[in-house]
């Protein structure tokens, strides 16, 4: 079995579909290693086993929307395309939706997966509470209540199997999608901050070489003005897709046509099959007030790493209080880097990438393709420490545990 990229080769000796939570729950209590998995569009060993894996999608699907409360409930693995669609039907939707929608809500959550947006937090920010399987089979839920509500919203599922949460919505909305062309790295450099908050949602398309940056995409609500140009970007007058020789036919509308939020905020539409085995990703979030020199840093090394990669994405995301959020009381800017399925020369090129960012605080998304050693995670989060004692007593024999956890925690486990 193997991740979605088809990059990893997945290292369980057996595989269960459990049809019922309580089912998981055995499993889970007389396991020895064990690790679920979502939509496996993760790019490193996060989600990895070499016991059980679990996939969720045969326990029972809901989504129950309360509108009393203004939350909808849903299963862990359930992709947002479809909570999306769900919600759609009853008038409301959530703040924000990452690039594809094909991915499963517990595991993108549990990876500090985000959108983009200077006023937007990633989309754990939407937890009002978390239903999750400890180490000893116990279900538990967690609610912003709860004393360690912080540490398990965003946990790498070092600290259980999601089965379900409680997600605050708010009424539909539309948006307006315009990609702008042209867009000089000076002007860029000089206005970072004004050109990222220009729209509810603003990401950035760009290899770092030449003097432009080839396409800006805004999504703006109705309440914002359409934008015809930005610092000397204009727009676009055909549909575009990220990559300039691709096809638009599978990318969100664009043109300022207004649509639902769940048809524009992510790039490309919920009916499009993403490719299998044809890129590789890895992504750092860095203090927003970083973004100017950290961009220089990284165009200073794109001769070397430029070759490998299809393109990159920048965007900003707002701060949160998850304990190991990538965005932990820090406002963002997220350099995404969609690379070439070239793994061993991307392996390569990352800890020189990794070292020309670290003067600027950067923390790696969890489940892409980064180098652990190349981190003081006890450094770059504040309640690391308390991550690590919560991990060791919840699942003291590591049940949960990997190779990345384990070189990212390194937490001492008891057999």
């Amino acid at each position: 079995m193997k991740n979605w990229a088809g990059n990893l080769e997945y290292s369980s000796a057996d595989v269960h579909s459990p049809t019922s939570v309580e089912e998981l729950q055995e499993l889970v209590a007389n396991a020895s290693r064990i690790k679920a998995l979502g939509s496996r569009h993760s790019f490193n060993t996060v989600a990895d086993t070499d016991g059980t894996h679990i996939l969720l999608d045969a326990l029972p699907q809901e989504v129950v929307l309360n509108t009393a409360k203004n939350t909808v409930k849903v299963s862990g693995g359930i992709s947002y395309g479809a909570l999306g669609r769900a919600l759609e039907e009853q008038g409301y939707a959530i703040h924000n939706l990452a690039s594809l929608p094909h991915i499963s809500v517990a595991g993108a959550i549990q990876t500090g997966t985000h959108g983009s947006g200077v006023n937007n937090p990633s989309l754990a920010a939407a937890v009002v509470s978390v239903d999750l399987v400890r180490a000893s089979g116990e279900l538990v839920t967690l609610t912003a209540d709860d004393d360690e509500f912080l540490a398990n919203v965003v946990g790498m599922g070092a600290l259980g199997i999601v089965t379900g949460l409680e997600l605050a919505v708010r009424p539909s909305y539309d948006v307006r999608q315009r990609v702008l062309t042209g867009l000089t790295w000076e002007g860029a450099l000089a206005n970072f901050e004004a050109i990222a908050s220009s729209a509810y949602s603003v990401s950035f398309f760009t290899d770092y070489t030449g003097d432009t940056i080839p396409q800006v995409w805004f999504k703006a609500l109705d309440s914002e003005a359409p934008l015809t140009d930005l610092f000397g970007a204009t727009a676009a007058t055909a549909a575009m897709h990220p990559l300039p020789d691709m096809s638009a036919e599978n990318c969100t509308e664009q043109l300022d046509v207004a649509g639902k939020w769940l048809d524009r905020l992510p790039h490309f539409r919920h009916e499009f099959t993403p490719s299998n085995g044809e890129e590789l990703q890895s992504e750092f979030l860095l203090p927003l007030e970083q973004a100017p020199a950290a961009l220089r840093a990284v165009r200073e090394l794109a001769h070397k790493f430029a070759p490998l990669l299809f393109v990159s994405e920048i965007r900003t995301v707002a701060a949160d209080e998850f304990w190991l959020s990538p965005f932990y009381q820090q406002q963002s800017v997220a350099l995404h880097f969609t690379w070439k399925p070239l793994q061993a020369e991307v392996e390569a090129i990352l800890p020189e990438l990794e070292t020309a960012l670290r003067p600027f605080g950067a923390r790696p998304h969890w489940g892409k393709l980064f180098t652990p050693g190349e981190y003081d995670f006890a450094a770059l989060y504040p309640r690391f420490e308390d991550f690590r004692a919560l991990v060791q007593a919840n699942d003291p024999t590591g049940k949960f545990s990997n190779s990345l956890l384990d070189s990212v925690l390194g937490v001492a486990v008891t057999s």
